[in-house]
C-alpha cells in the first residue's frame, strides 16, 4: 500500500509494481470468478481477467441477446458460460454486475447461493448502501466488496488492450474470511485497474451519482446546449456552433489537460483565449455550485436512487429510454456533430 499526496492530503494507493499481477494470479488461483450479467461492465472485466489467466465464468439467461455476445466472445456453453443460477452454485466469487433495478430483481436468487466464505463483488456501492430501497443485505459469513472502475465497461477494455489501465476505486463492506483485502485487490488488478484507490461503498456511490448527474454527463450535456443555442441563435452555422462548443474540447483541450492538468492547457493556448479562461471559470463555478449542492443532497437523502428504482424497474422503462435518448440523437447539434465527426481524417473513406 503506497501512500501518495493528492493536492496536500494522503491517501492510499495500490499500484501495480507493489501489487502486479502475477500476485493477483497467485491470490486467486483456487477460485471461480463468476461474472452475473454481460451488460455495460460484464464485457470488459470477464473478457480481461479472462485474458489475465483468472478462472471466469459467465451467468447470463440463455437465448439471449447478451448469452449470444459472451459466446461471439469465447465464453463456451456448458464450460465458461452457464445460466444464471448455475453460474451462481458454481462461482466461489459472485461479481455481480446487473443494473441495480436487475441486481434488486434477481437478489432473492443470489442470496440462496451465497454460502460461508464466498464473496459478493460489486462495481457499484448502490444495493448495498441503499439496502432499505433495495433489500439488499448479505449474509454476514460472505465477503462483500467492490471494484469501481472510473469509467464504462467498453473503456476498461480499450485501455487494457491498448496495454493502459483504468483507474478504479476499492472498498470492503464486509471481511468474513479475513482475506477480504487481498481478493479485492487482486480482482481489482485483474480487471485491468491501472491503480486502485480506497473508499467506501457510501462515498463510493455518493460521487458517483453526482458525477454521472454532473460533470461527467448530464452537466456537460446542459453546457453544451446551452451554448451552442445561443450561438445558434446569434446567427452562427452549426457546423461552427458543434466545433466551438463540443468538437474542440474533446477532441483537443481535453486530451491536453488528461496529459498533464488544467493550468498547462491554458498555458498551451493562445493568450487571449487565456484572459478570457481565467476572467471566466469562477463565474461559471458560482452559478452552478448551488446546483451542485442540491444534486448531492438529492443523492444523500436518496431521492435519486428511488428515483432510479421506480424509473428503471418499469416494464416499458427501455421503450422511455429510447425516447429521450431520441431527443439527444436527434437534436440539430447532435446531428451536426454526426458530419463533424464523419470530416475527421481517420473516418475519410481511403
Amino acid at each position: 500500500m503506497a501512500k501518495l499526496n493528492f493536492g496536500g492530503v494522503e491517501e492510499n494507493v495500490v499500484t501495480r509494481e507493489e501489487f502486479p499481477l502475477s500476485k493477483a494470479q497467485e491470490v486467486l488461483k483456487n477460485e471461480t470468478v463468476a461474472v452475473i450479467g454481460y451488460g455495460v461492465q460484464g464485457p470488459g472485466q470477464a473478457l480481461n481477467q479472462r485474458d489475465n489467466g483468472i478462472k471466469v465464468i459467465v451467468g447470463q439467461r440463455k437465448n439471449s441477446k447478451t448469452w449470444d455476445k459472451a459466446v461471439a466472445d469465447g465464453f463456451v456453453p456448458g464450460e465458461t458460460l452457464f445460466e444464471i443460477e448455475e453460474a451462481l452454485q458454481r462461482g466461489t466469487i459472485i461479481c455481480y454486475l446487473l443494473s441495480d433495478a436487475a441486481q434488486i430483481e434477481l437478489w432473492p436468487t443470489v442470496q440462496k447461493h451465497l454460502t460461508p466464505g464466498k464473496a459478493l463483488y460489486f462495481s457499484h456501492g448502490f444495493g448495498i448502501t441503499f439496502n432499505e430501497q433495495t433489500g439488499i443485505v448479505p449474509p454476514k459469513d460472505v465477503d462483500v466488496f467492490l471494484v469501481a472502475p472510473k469509467g464504462s465497461g467498453t473503456s476498461l477494455r480499450r485501455m487494457f488492450l491498448q496495454g493502459r489501465g483504468l483507474n478504479s476505486s476499492y472498498a470492503i463492506f464486509q471481511d468474513a474470511t479475513g482475506k477480504a483485502k487481498e481478493r479485492v485487490v487482486a480482482l481489482g488488478i485483474a480487471v485491468g485497474s491501472g491503480y486502485l484507490f480506497e473508499t467506501d461503498f457510501k462515498k463510493e456511490v455518493f460521487s458517483d451519482l453526482t458525477g454521472e448527474r454532473g460533470t461527467l454527463m448530464g452537466a456537460i450535456q446542459g453546457i453544451f446546449a446551452a451554448q451552442y443555442e445561443v450561438l445558434r441563435s446569434k446567427g452562427h452555422s452549426p457546423s461552427e456552433a458543434f466545433n466551438e462548443t463540443v468538437e474542440e474540447l474533446t477532441q483537443s483541450l481535453m486530451p491536453l489537460v488528461a496529459e498533464n492538468g488544467m493550468d498547462w492547457m491554458y498555458a498551451n493556448c493562445s493568450t487571449t483565449a487565456q484572459r478570457g479562461a481565467l476572467d471566466w471559470w469562477k463565474k461559471f463555478k458560482d452559478a452552478t455550485q448551488p446546483v451542485f449542492a442540491e444534486l448531492y443532497d438529492s443523492v444523500a437523502t436518496g431521492k435519486e436512487s428511488q428515483r432510479s428504482i421506480d424509473s428503471n424497474s418499469k416494464a416499458d422503462y427501455r421503450v422511455k429510454l429510447e425516447a429521450e435518448l431520441a431527443e439527444l440523437r436527434d437534436s440539430e447539434m447532435w446531428q451536426a456533430g454526426k458530419t463533424v465527426r464523419s470530416l475527421r481524417p481517420e473516418n475519410q473513406k481511403g
